[in-house]
């Protein structure tokens, strides 16, 4: 490398660099430049997404297809997090308790509008195992009482319902339903089918991480209220993956991971409680009774950074410079991308639904007399891309 080469590469760097750092107002410059056009219009628009994707540090030598299990985030809010961190440690106790700790305030308001709910109404938690099962242990149960849910819910929170069936004598009942499965109906009629005298509690999810399939909620919520059921809704992968408000599905929980699809900090989540079962809701660790009516009582875990779930603004206007249509788009025009190819395959089968109201960016795959975990072994140790295997039966 000679002299020239050399300051040519740094200044590069260096441009980089502040291009990382300057995310946010890049993110909503390319934004602008594409308004007017159709979302689905500009999902293919790479000159867009490369201002989008070069807000990130991820590593470019490895293809990685399972961002749902934790999702990295733009490196303006990296910094913000270390940020904050080191302002912390300048302390701890005025810095973090005294001063950054009271920012969760603004951070509940910017969720709030965000999510589609009253700020009073909103818990700021680790994650989405945090945020269900404040709900599912908080809820009281009797002996004989049938919870409702699908066999496809995520394992903790199935985990978390057994161990009541143990504990106390409930009953976890669970539905099946085929991949893909046929229409909405079919399995809005699955859940009705399954209620009976003795359902006091739905657990569903908004999207499955099994098979990324998108649930008719507001039907399935006003049919349990009909019959003075509550239910708990999983949104662990629906919250900024597409457009909906919580205010317009009618639950009375739902649980978030805000390091999934936001690109939140890591350890970074939202329980949602409607407001009138907040008081008849125990919180997962003890609070005073003068709080039963406060939200912030689902927040008591003991002492916690306050860098990372005040890092969830920057996330939060990091996505809305992006738009929740164009994100949707986007996210259902990669995955396409691949899964049409690949469905040519004789041996290749597409499980998840190709209808938009019935999933986005989570794509499904078997593949017919081949070893499924052979498969994802052999895409990262030789070609460096990262699945997600599931097994199921």
């Amino acid at each position: 490398m000679n002299r020239r080469n050399f300051f040519h590469l740094a200044a590069g760097s260096a441009a980089l660099a502040v291009f990382q750092d300057d995310a946010i107002p890049r993110a909503a410059a390319a934004s602008e430049s594409v308004n007017g056009q159709k979302p689905e219009e500009v999902a293919k628009n790479e000159d867009y997404w490369a201002e989008i994707r070069d807000a990130f540090t991820v590593d470019r030598n490895i293809v990685n297809l399972n961002n749902g299990y934790v999702s990295p985030a733009p490196k303006i809010v990296q910094d913000a997090l270390r940020r904050q961190l080191d302002y912390s440690d300048m302390g701890p106790y005025h810095t973090m308790i005294n001063q950054l700790e009271r920012q969760i305030e603004m951070v509940r308001v910017r969720l709030a509008q965000n999510a589609g709910c009253d700020p009073e109404e909103m818990a700021i938690t680790r994650n989405s195992s945090e945020s269900l099962e404040i709900a599912q242990f908080g809820i009281d149960l009797k002996p004989g009482d049938e919870v409702l849910t699908t066999n496809q819910d995520y394992p903790r929170m199935l985990t978390t319902f057994r161990q009541r069936e143990r504990r106390e004598g409930i009953v976890l009942k669970t539905i099946s339903f085929p991949v893909p499965p046929p229409s909405m109906d079919d399995l809005y009629q699955r859940f009705e089918k399954a209620v009976t005298p003795k359902t006091k509690l739905i657990l569903v999810c908004h999207i499955t991480n099994r098979t990324g399939q998108i649930f008719p909620i507001r039907r399935i919520c006003d049919m349990a209220h009909a019959r003075g059921i509550p239910v708990i809704v999983d949104g662990a992968h629906a919250f900024n993956h597409f457009p909906f408000k919580i205010s317009d599905l009618g639950c009375d929980y739902y649980g978030v991971s805000l390091h999934k699809w936001t690109c939140a900090p890591i350890g970074t989540g939202f329980l949602y409680v409607r407001k009138d079962r907040i008081a008849q809701t125990w919180a997962l660790m003890a609070a005073g009774k003068s709080q039963d009516n406060d939200i912030r009582k689902f927040e008591e875990i003991g002492t916690h950074p306050a860098a990372n779930h005040n890092g969830i603004s920057q996330a939060l206007i990091f996505n809305e410079n992006i738009g929740i249509d164009r994100k949707a788009a986007r996210l259902r025009y990669l995955r396409n991308r691949w899964a049409h190819r690949l469905r040519e395959n004789p041996k290749c089968a597409t499980l998840h639904s190709e209808d938009p109201a019935q999933s986005c960016g989570i794509g499904f795959l078997a593949f017919k007399g081949v070893d499924a975990g052979k498969i994802h072994d052999v895409l990262q140790s030789k070609y460096n891309i990262v699945t997600a295997r599931v097994q199921h039966e």
